[in-house]
């Protein structure tokens, strides 16, 4: 049976495949291909891709295709780029589908990195294909219950990955606290996280990062900002 990958469908430029910039974390600033899946385990009351699970409010036949491998893999190589992040939604969802994909643009030459919340621990043969892992485990403000948000079980697994960095969205300064417990509690390096101020427009960005750069410096994280929003706003395919 051919493999197939649900995809997020943007009415207007068809499937999110596409050309930009890293704007988060490890290699932010970086011209990476972008390949977001649909689909989520959690539902985020902050989410800016609410289009890719949020059956309620969008309509799951416009805002999803399911495409190919190999359709895929050819709208990725003509993008021309030899990174590529898989994001979302929650890809791992789909990772069973995803194996022949990436150990594909593995062979091709890709750096890839993946997206993903840390509830789903990757299959072994995505291990060792993947260059980066983006783990942002959600905190309370996500709104969404600690026991679907957090899999302790998972979450120990990537933090023994030494290739695993993990992003905590913070709202406000309370959540600082919540981020010295779980980076305490599951023995997280300081080194391998980064906090990045919610926001879908520039302003709340810059309004979360004037006091939450000055936090990462006090406390020793590492801050990235989000350079997609600050560059384009809340456009999808940027």
């Amino acid at each position: 049976m051919t493999k197939t990958l649900i995809v997020s469908n943007s009415t207007t430029k068809g499937p999110e495949i596409f050309a930009s910039l890293q704007g988060e974390g490890l290699h932010i600033g970086r011209p990476t291909a972008f390949l977001r899946l649909a689909q989520c385990n959690l539902n985020c009351t902050w989410c800016d891709t609410r289009y890719t699970w949020d059956w309620q409010s969008f309509d799951i036949h416009v805002e999803t295709k399911r495409m190919t491998i190999v359709e895929i893999e050819n709208a990725i190589d003509d993008l021309g780029m030899s990174r590529l992040v898989l994001t979302g939604g929650e890809p791992l969802i789909q990772q069973t589908s995803l194996i022949p994909l990436m150990c594909s643009l593995h062979d091709k030459g890709y750096s890839m990195e993946v997206e993903t919340n840390g509830t789903i621990f990757p299959d072994s043969e995505l291990l060792p294909i993947t260059e980066c892992w983006n783990v942002s485990p959600k905190i309370s403000n996500s709104l969404v219950d600690s026991g679907v948000r957090f899999n302790e079980i998972a979450l120990r697994k990537f933090v023994k990955l030494p290739n695993a960095y993990f992003k905590f969205v913070v709202q406000n300064k309370d959540d600082i606290s919540e981020v010295n417990g779980l980076a305490e509690y599951l023995q997280i390096p300081m080194r391998r996280i980064f906090l990045m101020p919610e926001g879908q427009t520039t302003a709340k960005t810059n309004e979360i990062s004037s006091w939450l750069a000055p936090v990462c410096v006090n406390e020793g994280y590492r801050f990235t900002p989000r350079l997609h929003i600050l560059l384009w706003g809340d456009e999808r395919g940027r």
